[in-house]
């Protein structure tokens, strides 16, 4: 998707750690626990769901608790470097 300027390299490196640091939390291993997709609402075992930053890491999101979601894998597939918003509005949503 070429419409929007991604964030420079070292955001997106800074942003992938923390992430990676947030994986191993207990914040986040309470959220995978719920078993719970953020997009369809399914349930899911905690290993099918992953990360997702609703406001894009590549378009300037950050890796906050504010900001992080449990995905399923099709979902995440999905969405790509959609905003919450805008993947919520687009077909089939």
């Amino acid at each position: 998707m070429d419409w929007y300027q991604a964030s420079s390299p070292e955001h997106q490196k800074k942003e992938r750690n923390k992430a990676r640091d947030m994986r191993k939390s207990a914040w986040w291993k309470g959220q995978l626990g719920k078993g719970l997709c953020h997009y369809c609402s399914e349930r899911f075992r905690p290993a099918e769901l992953t990360m997702d930053h609703k406001q894009p890491i590549a378009r300037g999101g950050v890796t906050s608790k504010t900001n992080v979601v449990t995905a399923c894998k099709a979902c995440n597939s999905q969405k790509q470097v959609l905003t919450a918003t805008e993947f919520a509005l687009s077909e089939g949503r």
